[in-house]
């Protein structure tokens, strides 16, 4: 089997729209479907390269499977392959959340799309559960590892502990337990070893490294200042038009600093989201926040992206260009959100992949990001709970009991972990059972 030619910067920009489209699933279904097309059908990349470079983005905050389109992007065709593979893979899903977020927003109490929403909230509550085992399976291999999730669980839930401050334990203990006991947080790869006979790759195993992909001190400072002076522009731009404690503001600020947190995926850092954007700033209420959710798990791209639904509705709320320009105000929240949350994203690929390509070494340090997604687990537990109570109890506990929504979500629930349901089938039957409810007039009000 020979090897595939050379792709052209073009063509690899038509594959990288099209993934745009079609990474549905998740992070998991989201490197699936990478593998599928780049390692087995095209062959661009050998599955070692490819493994290794996850290796790298499983290391680092923010959605790994949009940094391993960045990754691969930037190795093939420097760093405008890199910006433009990245970008690509979180623009359609932001068109297609402002659209949604506008049609929630505006028609969100008509009965049909109530409906809607009234069967989806409780499969998104299955969802996390599902999400919590799935990350638990993985990540909780040994009793200490149980235990930091436990602590992490009662911190957030019983004591209300910020988010960045358990992150910031967890790492510490990490870091001491990797010491004195590192048998404890060697977990081991969750990726399966790299398996042959896809033939060769146009980045092979044995491919040099490319020479724009070598490290030097030069390129490093050069990723570096870029990054840290677009955000600064961006940021002086947003002081000068509205002030430090306008509303654009204040998010630019708010989601710079959730974009460093999002260790162990979206469902992680989705807690501090809530605590900043709902407790805090009070852009939106808890009950939007579910619905924000469901409608990030219906659309393509990184499951993180329901940030932009928050940066809309936060924006349509507050009136950032006044109440005569509510689209344009909430659209342009969403647009400021999204571009916080990615370009950390973007410095750590470009920054520090020559480091990774220039070393193909094993990756040290990893002791700190185990005990972080130990806690994770207990965070994302703390988030499921949330997000019952407000489901089956809309009006608190001192209302009714939601029967029909329990049902739902128990019927959810026996769909994703009995017979391995996929997330689109699962929300498309549900949104359609409220529907249905919705029209004979089942859903309480």
């Amino acid at each position: 089997m020979n090897t595939p030619p050379p792709i052209s910067f073009w063509e690899a920009v038509g594959f990288w729209l099209k993934l745009g489209f079609i990474s549905f699933g998740g992070p998991a279904g989201q490197i699936a479907i990478m593998h599928t097309e780049l390692v087995e059908r095209r062959r661009w990349i050998s599955e070692k390269r490819f493994l290794h470079a996850l290796n790298y983005c499983m290391l680092l905050p923010g959605p790994e499977a949009q940094q391993l389109a960045t990754y691969i992007g930037w190795l093939m065709h420097r760093s405008r392959g890199g910006i433009v593979a990245g970008a690509l893979f979180v623009l359609p899903s932001l068109f297609i959340l402002v659209a949604l977020s506008w049609i929630y927003i505006a028609y969100g109490h008509v009965a049909v799309v109530a409906g809607v929403f009234h069967g989806i909230k409780p499969a998104v509550t299955a969802l996390v559960v599902h999400a919590a085992h799935r990350i638990g399976t993985r990540a909780l291999k040994n009793g200490w590892l149980w235990g930091i999730a436990a602590a992490a669980f009662v911190a957030i839930f019983a004591l209300d502990v910020p988010f960045p401050l358990i992150v910031l334990i967890a790492a510490v203990v990490g870091h001491v337990g990797g010491r004195v006991a590192p048998a404890v947080f060697v977990v081991g790869g969750g990726h399966g070893g790299a398996r042959q006979g896809y033939g060769p790759a146009i980045i092979d195993d044995d491919t040099p490294t490319p020479a724009h992909a070598l490290f030097t001190r030069s390129g490093l400072a050069r990723v570096l200042l870029a990054g840290i002076g677009l955000w600064l522009a961006a940021m002086a731009f947003l002081v000068t038009q509205w002030g430090i404690d306008g509303t654009l503001t204040q998010m630019g600020w708010f989601f710079t600093k959730a974009a460093m947190l999002t260790f162990g995926g979206a469902y992680a850092v989705l807690p501090y989201v809530y605590q900043g954007a709902v407790e805090h700033h009070q852009w939106l209420s808890g009950a939007q926040m579910i619905d924000g959710l469901a409608l990030g798990e219906t659309t393509p791209g990184p499951l993180i992206m329901v940030v932009a639904f928050v940066g809309f509705v936060g924006g349509w709320l507050k009136q950032v260009f006044g109440p005569d320009a509510l689209f344009v105000g909430a659209a342009s929240a969403a647009c400021v959100v999204t571009f916080f949350t990615f370009l950390p994203s973007f410095v750590f690929i470009l920054a520090g992949g020559p480091l990774v390509e220039s070393t193909h070494g094993n990756l040290k340090f990893t002791a700190p990001l185990t005990a972080i997604t130990a806690a994770v687990v207990g965070v994302i537990l703390n988030l499921a709970l949330f997000f019952a109570y407000h489901v089956l109890w809309p009006h608190g506990f001192a209302g009714r009991f939601d029967a029909v929504s329990a049902l739902i979500a128990i019927g959810a629930g026996i769909a994703l972990f009995r017979f391995k349901v996929g997330v689109i089938p699962l929300l498309g039957a549900c949104a359609t059972i409220g529907l249905l409810m919705g029209q004979f007039g089942w859903i309480a009000r």
